[in-house]
């Protein structure tokens, strides 16, 4: 089992150590970079091109301010 299992993916982050670099990357908009950083949380592909789209075309609803 996954020590990821039943966790949030902000947990997730949190727990792995990347939280900050996920954030500064979303800030630079480094799509590379957070696809990178969403794999070390187990976070497959497909879901992660679509969280990194969704707060991209909606940065304050995830709490990045344009």
């Amino acid at each position: 089992m996954s020590k990821f299992a039943g966790m949030t993916m902000n947990e997730r982050l949190y727990i792995a150590g990347i939280a900050d670099k996920f954030d500064a990357a979303v800030r630079r908009k480094d799509k590379t970079v957070l696809m990178e950083l969403l794999a070390q949380i187990e976070i497959p592909a497909g879901q992660s091109q679509e969280t990194i789209d969704l707060i991209f075309a909606n940065p304050a609803k995830y709490g990045y301010e344009d």
